[in-house]
């Protein structure tokens, strides 16, 4: 199997898409399940209209906007620990290289190798690259698993306005007399669909992913409902 080969073989697991899948999909969901249940629960407050629609469309532009926000400060915090630690790990280097050799060598024998064989093969690693070496095997530090802040908030914040548009739309042409069935159906359809191409893009099974998100986006809704009912008052 040639160089190309290899790499389309490798570009094919699906860990290498867990940053942005797991951005986007948390964000389709937040939107599609939090601006319903806020819907609803103004639906159930007994609002008028125009009211619910305006709800609503605060809901997805503060959603959007608060998830861009979150996903970028914790992403770039994440970054920031990393760049951290290579930098210390890149003076160690400098100042003990043997001591960081055996450890190395450590790390491959604690994985299964021969003692002689870790060294041989911590020997080879440090000789061609040897910080990239010891920030893959002894921080975990690789390409699949660094974010990039500002590609993760534009995947979520993007992602929250696609899922909240969805009851957005519900509540500017359905009827206000069967909202609450409209935005119910309509967004347990939408997470279904959700959790099957979350799934399948993921590599996980269909039904389990689909399973646990209907089930969550109901016992949201529903709260949302029960408290619009029992708190209920005219905007």
């Amino acid at each position: 199997m040639d160089n190309l080969n290899i790499d389309n073989y490798l570009d094919t697991h699906y860990i290498q898409r867990s940053n942005w899948l797991r951005a986007a999909v948390m964000g389709a969901n937040d939107g599609i399940i939090s601006v319903t249940s806020l819907s609803i629960g103004v639906v159930s407050a007994g609002a008028d209209h125009q009211s619910i629609i305006l709800a609503t469309l605060a809901g997805v532009v503060a959603g959007a906007l608060s998830m861009a926000a979150g996903e970028y400060v914790s992403v770039s915090s994440q970054t920031d620990i990393e760049k951290a630690d290579i930098e210390r790990e890149r003076k160690e280097l400098e100042e003990m290289p043997e001591l960081e050799l055996k450890v190395l060598a450590q790390i491959y024998e604690k994985r299964g190798m021969k003692k002689e064989t870790a060294l041989q093969v911590a020997k080879e690693l440090t000789e061609y690259d040897v910080l990239a070496a010891h920030v893959r095997d002894e921080l975990g530090i690789n390409e699949m698993n660094q974010a990039n802040p500002l590609q993760a908030a534009l995947a979520s914040g993007a992602s929250f306005i696609a899922g909240g548009s969805l009851p957005l739309l519900v509540a500017i042409f359905g009827t206000i007399q069967h909202l609450e069935v409209l935005l119910y159906g309509i967004t347990i359809i939408a997470l279904i669909i959700l959790g099957a191409v979350s799934a399948k893009a993921g590599g996980a099974k269909i039904g389990k992913a689909i399973l646990r998100i209907v089930i969550w986006g109901t016992i949201a809704m529903g709260l949302s409902a029960l408290v619009g009912y029992v708190f209920g008052v005219n905007i």
